[in-house]
């Protein structure tokens, strides 16, 4: 069993452009102000038995910065479609990836940041 957030999580925590430590799967721990690109499965579904499966995954990128929020947003955005199709990362071989929707404003009503957020489809294998 391979959990897409976990492959996304490692492929995107050593991609170049993206802050350490600021990939995360869940908000524990967050402290309001900390730069944080959050990844979330919203659905999917086994396309080929035993073989291969698809997973919707959301992110959201919080900045104290509306446009570096946006342009964090933007370069997970096209790591994602334009780099991760063809490799490997968490034990997932992705073959390709295709967007949902693209980074929208989305301000968090609580901490009052800066919120971009998009979904993308993964289809992938185990590698």
């Amino acid at each position: 069993m391979i959990d897409p957030v976990n492959s996304l999580w490692e492929y995107l925590s050593s991609a170049p452009g993206i802050p350490k430590g600021c990939v995360t799967g869940d908000l524990v721990g967050r402290e309001v102000g900390e730069v944080t690109v959050l990844l979330r499965q919203s659905g999917g579904h086994r396309l080929v038995r035993d073989r291969m499966d698809r997973a919707d995954v959301e992110y959201d990128v919080y900045h104290l910065d509306r446009t570096e929020a946006l342009h964090l947003a933007y370069r997970v955005r096209a790591l994602l479609l334009e780099q991760l199709p063809d490799q490997e990362a968490g034990g997932a071989y992705v073959l390709d990836v295709a967007e949902i929707s693209s980074p929208c404003y989305l301000p968090d009503p609580d901490s009052r940041e800066h919120v971009y957020g998009g979904e993308l489809t993964i289809f992938y294998i185990a590698a």
